[in-house]
């Protein structure tokens, strides 16, 4: 990021700092006095110097600092998303165990339903089980019923006498064999049947006690299956508890992390505008050094100029009849943009148009508008590449400013006399087309007027 105003400043340090000691200097006395003012303008510019070297330790502290919040904040920020990383495995796990219960739950259900049915079963087979021992029962107190009676005639006709009448109411043996085997097979008959409908009542009975008892067992089972539905479906409402938890924590680490992620954003472009700051010291400095032998370079031709006023004993002519028109003009072109509040071409916006522009091809030559030294001679920002020349005409320090250069031809610290070629015109910078910006600044640089008026 180029910062124009502290360019400025910069610039306007350096420039209002150089004052070319020229040949329309008033007298011995008075080049006495410049020289003596040139010499304090040094030490000021050492003074100045001294001061940059303290903000440029003030600005390095400051970059360290940053650096150390920077590192601390990557810290913190590894460490929230260490903390994110533990929090979505953990949430993954109870998404996990939820799934494996919801599984469980659906399992139980399927096995409650089961043992619902084996239960109904178990009642439907009790239910036609007691059915069965009614018959039996029914079938039993029949055969009772049967053989009292039978019981009750033999006993009210003479009780064994009659089955004596049938065997001695034989008229042979074999008869008597076949009447008495008759009684014997009638006799089992009913012993056997009454023996088989006693099993049968008992082998029933023992059945629907077994069915009863695999009932209550299934019912048990019943019973412990839904209190492990209900056991696992608490366990459900617990875990999707913590779930919430987690994903609330999720959110909240995850709001520390954009903070911290912001707050690094801030620091990052903090230090990158302390980094500017710095390279803007550094070039500061830079100028002023290069300033400071300007400076040095100015005593030595004032002190030259003084002698040669002392050798000749006269004042030097003054060769400008206006004394307002003091510099040629830079180029030889049709002026296209004079000086005043206009609308920009490139920022679509009014400003103030610091300088007039000449309407001329790229590879024009451009010469030195007077006599001075070279204060800048580079690309400045819009400018493109630009000269600054730093003039002391009849007492009165100026900077003029030519720029959007194609090519210079000059360095900083050069002494250059006025109509010297200094470099060519072009079209680099903020331009929208090949042209000369030229300005003029009485007192040195930042105190832009219109040109015209100091032109032959």
């Amino acid at each position: 990021m180029k910062k124009y105003l502290v360019y400025a400043l910069i610039i306007l340090l350096v420039f209002t700092s150089v004052n070319w000691m020229s040949v329309s200097a008033e007298s011995v006395s008075d080049l006495d006095k410049e020289i003596k003012d040139l010499e304090k303008q040094e030490q000021d510019l050492e003074n100045k110097k001294n001061e940059l070297d303290g903000q440029k330790s003030e600005n390095e502290k400051k970059l360290n600092e940053n650096l150390s919040e920077q590192e601390k904040l990557t810290n913190e920020i590894a460490s929230l998303e260490n903390k994110l990383s533990d929090t979505e495995a953990a949430i993954k796990s109870k998404e996990n165990e939820i799934t494996s219960t919801n599984q469980e739950i659906t399992k139980l259900n399927d096995r409650i339903e089961e043992l619902k049915v084996e239960i109904e079963n178990l009642r439907e087979e009790i239910k036609n089980l007691k059915k069965e021992i009614k018959e039996l029962e029914n079938k039993i107190s029949k055969r009772e019923e049967m053989l009292k009676d039978r019981l009750r005639n033999i006993q009210k006709n003479g009780g064994d006498l009659k089955y004596l009448e049938v065997l001695l109411g034989s008229t042979s043996f074999s008869d008597f064999i076949s009447r008495a085997a008759a009684l014997s097979v009638v006799m089992k008959q009913d012993e056997a049947i009454m023996e088989s409908l006693a099993k049968d009542k008992e082998v029933i009975q023992n059945k629907k006690t077994q069915v009863e008892e695999n009932k209550s067992v299934v019912e048990e089972n019943k019973s412990e299956v839904e209190g492990n539905k209900k056991t696992v479906e608490e366990k459900k409402v617990e875990l999707e508890g913590q779930k919430t938890e987690l994903v609330a924590l999720q959110g909240q680490l995850d709001s520390q992390k954009q903070d911290k992620q912001s707050l690094m954003t801030k620091l990052q472009r903090e230090h990158e505008i302390l980094d500017e700051i710095q390279l803007d010291i550094e070039e500061e400095r830079k100028i002023i050094a290069a300033e400071v032998e300007a400076k040095q370079k100015a005593i030595a031709m004032a002190e030259r100029k003084k002698k040669e006023l002392e050798q000749l004993n006269k004042k030097p002519e003054n060769n400008s009849s206006n004394p307002n028109g003091i510099f040629s003009s830079p180029v030889v072109g049709r002026e296209s943009s004079p000086f005043g509040m206009r609308w920009h071409p490139i920022f679509h916006m009014y400003r103030n148009h610091d300088g007039i522009d000449y309407a001329v091809a790229t590879g024009t030559v451009l010469r030195a508008p007077a006599d001075g030294v070279v204060s800048t001679a580079r690309w400045a920002g819009g400018f493109g590449n630009t000269i600054m020349i730093s003039h002391y005409i009849n007492g009165q320090s100026y900077t003029t400013l030519m720029a959007h250069l194609s090519s210079i031809e000059v360095y900083v610290g050069q002494e250059v006399t006025e109509g010297q070629v200094i470099g060519k015109t072009g079209n680099t910078g903020d331009s929208t087309g090949p042209h000369l910006h030229f300005e003029v600044h009485p007192g040195g640089y930042d105190n832009p007027v219109d040109p015209k008026p100091y032109l032959k």
